[in-house]
């Protein structure tokens, strides 16, 4: 392999130019198929290499290709990386149970030293096909992984698992053991929020006020409206001397029987703005796969927004599967209703058209057909009413002439007159008068006379 070309499509790489990375890549790849000798597994590399730039140039598709047959090597000890990054790519096009075959591919190879990414890809991929409980075994294998650098997102994703399985005690500890860990003051408070709505569902009254007074104690931290709801309900029972209550049951929020409790803890950051925004362009959304792609390394990078991505992405799921698909099914239904719209009013554009006289093939395509060629005009153009007789004795004084010129139309529903004019191969003119007939949207001749302005 032409290894200085190699290097120079990597730093190309490194320096965010991936158009230059992949066209020097694949050089790579087409010396070698010009004869250039490849050491063992180097093939695979080159396509791993190509994959990753695909990948950061959103051709998912394309990337699936590469990564393919970069899996053909079996010489390249990088596949568990390449099926990790499979995953990620048919995630990227919202296909998850592909996705979570490559991840599981993934985590099978022994010698793929980062499986914690492959987990955590699961982990998300299996929320997004509604499994909570195996989305939660992913998430606890990613924060058991030594190699992973960040066990506190996992064990995040962990207690959001659990408290959407009704588990709230597990969820506690799991939020507890992330607590652990470093993290920034954003992700700190947001899990405080998530551990004082897990304290309040154990009924923890005392320790729920507390974590959710450690969320807003800097001032930077607001509380989404479950968790305000919580939040006030823990003050309550605290100022009545009850620290520790019964536990909420499912569904039930502030007395509400049957609600959908919002568990998540995703709150608002300090602008008042939304942490989510289901409106927002793709490069801003959180939440679908394919967003979390562009521009991020999918591959040996620990600092990936897809595997340590913020609980705002896992958490909007947790608010409930069914409120996902209420609102796809209300945004088809607009769609469809738009479509509606669209039609009735194509469809009175399309009566008042043919009220009018209008149609298709038109008067004036009828009429030059006609004298552009007689013969297969009489086979064509003329109403099916009329006899091979009556059609040849209208054609007689036709002058063929491919340039006819039309000089007027008078249109009406169902009949319509076309006034043309033809000139003669010596250099005279003819005028004629051709009645025409509707013909379902279009027009038939039904009559061709000699026309003579000065008589009529």
């Amino acid at each position: 392999m032409n290894n200085v070309l190699f290097q120079q499509a990597r730093q190309a790489y490194n320096a965010n130019d991936y158009v230059s990375a992949l066209e020097g890549f694949t050089q790579c790849l087409q010396g070698a198929n010009n004869g250039e000798e490849l050491a063992a597994g180097e093939l695979g590399l080159l396509y791993h290499q190509i994959g990753n730039c695909l990948m950061k140039l959103h051709d998912y598709d394309e990337a699936i290709h590469a990564y393919t047959q970069a899996t053909t090597d079996n010489a390249y000890d990088g596949i568990g990386a390449v099926n990790c990054n499979l995953g990620n790519s048919y995630a990227a096009l919202h296909d998850y149970e592909d996705a979570v075959k490559h991840f599981e591919i993934a985590v099978s190879d022994k010698k793929y030293a980062t499986p914690y990414k492959a987990y955590s890809g699961m982990g998300k991929a299996y929320l997004k096909l509604g499994k909570s409980a195996e989305a939660g075994s992913a998430f606890r294998s990613a924060a058991l992984d030594e190699a992973n650098p960040n066990p506190a997102q996992a064990l995040l994703n962990l207690g959001i698992c659990f408290m959407a399985l009704n588990r709230p005690n597990d969820a506690v500890a799991s939020y507890e053991s992330a607590l652990q860990f470093s993290m920034n003051n954003a992700t700190k408070n947001k899990l405080y929020a998530n551990l004082g709505q897990a304290y309040t569902s154990c009924g923890q009254m005392q320790k729920a006020v507390d974590a959710f007074e450690r969320a807003l104690a800097d001032k930077t931290y607001f509380l989404n409206d479950a968790a305000s709801v919580d939040y006030q309900r823990a003050v309550g029972a605290v100022a009545q001397g009850t620290q520790v209550m019964e536990p909420v049951k499912p569904g039930e929020t502030a007395g509400i029987t049957g609600a959908m409790d919002d568990l998540s803890g995703l709150d608002v950051p300090a602008d008042g703005t939304p942490a989510y925004d289901a409106n927002a362009a793709y490069d801003q959304n959180p939440y679908y796969y394919q967003e979390q792609y562009p521009g991020q390394d999918q591959y040996q990078n620990p600092d990936d927004r897809f595997f340590n991505a913020s609980e705002e992405e896992i958490e909007q799921w947790s608010k409930g599967v069914a409120k996902q698909d209420r609102k796809r099914r209300n945004v088809g239904l607009k769609i469809v209703i738009a479509l509606i719209v669209i039609l009735l009013a194509l469809a009175a554009a399309g009566g008042f058209a043919y009220y009018k006289g209008y149609g298709y093939p038109t008067q004036e395509s009828v009429v030059q057909s006609l004298f552009a060629d007689k013969e297969a005009a009489a086979s064509n153009e003329f109403s099916s009413s009329l006899d091979q007789s009556s059609i040849q004795n209208m054609l007689d004084p036709v002058v063929e002439d491919a340039s006819v010129s039309i000089d007027g139309i008078d249109r009406s529903m169902n009949q319509s007159t076309v006034y043309a004019t033809a000139t003669t191969d010596q250099g005279g003119s003819v005028q004629y008068k051709i009645t025409l007939v509707r013909d379902g949207i279009g027009w038939q001749i039904s009559n061709v006379e000699l026309y003579f302005p000065s008589q009529n």
